[in-house]
């Protein structure tokens, strides 16, 4: 190390936190990167190959130890967020995965900082079989809290809400399930909505997560359980729709807005007449639409810990909503869309 530059062991950094993480946190640490498959390559971090499906973290004895030894604090991030994923890939990754992470860090005898979800507030109910991917996500982040609250070393929990792009540009290196669903809508591929168009549906910027988080570890805060919400300012689930429908507009796609209805009429009426009559692709659809607004089933909003941080005045249901047609539109060009808008508007003046 040099000077007081403090040595940080990330996990997590291709995900979709990653990169807005190493972005926080590079000017005043020193970064190893933990990774799987895929690189980082970012020259601003060492990493080297590991893994969270076995003890001391995929590493032999020596690694690990030297490790150890270099390490100040903890920074684990890595999960397993697809819902599509099978329930004990979640389970082994997301539990198993902060059981090894929390050994190495014990071992170490450094911080570790987790990354959970605000979700563990309202655990969706069962709903006829349904919805076990997001029920075994959120059952292990409430487990690994467990796990983290247990260890013989001082740990913050941190719990941030469904994330979104960058609040400057909308960019995020990786997706989130709300980016499929505003898709679908923008192209018009979803009749309706499982919820009341005034449910909340909470979101938070990538940079504000990444920026709450160097600011929890450059004030040198070692316990506590930290909510990265939007609260009480919270985009609607109408809101979510406006912009994917104006999203859709703007490429050309002149979607229809869903309709909203009770989740219970569509779980008790609809999924029962869609099961016998329509195809395995369009059931899949409502399976994922109704796992998906399963989380906004809130009674009331979110906790927060923003306001207190400093950082209340970026979370303004404006500024939300800013963000997220800034995130639509980053999604619509990485998916080629935007320049096929571009393409057809060209033409059509040419023409």
């Amino acid at each position: 190390m040099t000077g007081h530059r403090k040595t940080l062991l990330l996990t997590g950094a291709s995900g979709v936190l990653g990169r807005a993480l190493i972005d926080a946190l590079s000017d005043e640490h020193n970064i190893v990167c933990l990774r799987h498959r895929k690189h980082i390559a970012d020259p601003r971090v060492a990493e080297f190959t590991g893994s969270l499906d076995g003890p001391s973290l995929g590493l032999t004895s020596g690694e690990s130890t030297r490790l150890a030894r270099q390490v100040d604090l903890v920074l684990h991030a890595a999960a397993t967020t697809s819902w599509k994923a099978s329930p004990e890939d979640i389970r082994r990754t997301n539990l198993e995965g902060t059981r090894a992470v929390v050994a190495f860090s014990e071992t170490a005898r450094v911080p570790l900082y987790y990354v959970s979800t605000a979700f563990v507030a309202n655990p969706p109910t069962p709903m006829g079989g349904r919805c076990t991917g997001v029920m075994a996500y959120i059952d292990s982040k409430i487990e690994a809290e467990q796990l983290v609250r247990a260890a013989d070393i001082p740990s913050v929990i941190i719990r941030p809400s469904v994330i979104v792009g960058d609040s400057r540009n909308g960019h995020m290196a990786k997706f989130q399930g709300l980016h499929r669903i505003a898709g679908m809508i923008a192209r018009g591929q979803i009749p309706l909505i499982a919820c009341d168009r005034g449910a909340l549906t909470d979101t938070v910027p990538q940079d504000v997560v990444a920026t709450a988080i160097a600011q929890l570890i450059r004030d040198n805060v070692r316990q506590g359980e930290f909510w990265f919400t939007a609260a009480e300012s919270a985009m609607t689930a109408g809101d979510v729709v406006d912009c994917s429908v104006e999203l859709g507009c703007r490429l050309g796609l002149d979607p229809q807005p869903p309709r909203f209805l009770p989740a219970e009429t569509v779980d008790r009426l609809l999924v029962p007449l869609l099961e016998e009559t329509s195809t395995p692709d369009m059931r899949q659809m409502f399976a994922e639409l109704l796992e998906f607004t399963s989380l906004f089933q809130l009674p009331g909003a979110l906790p927060t810990s923003l306001p207190e941080m400093g950082l209340g005045d970026q979370m303004t249901r404006r500024r939300l909503c800013e963000t997220f047609d800034l995130s639509l539109d980053y999604w619509a060009r990485c998916k080629g869309l935007r320049e096929l808008s571009e393409t057809r508007e060209a033409s059509e003046v040419t023409s």
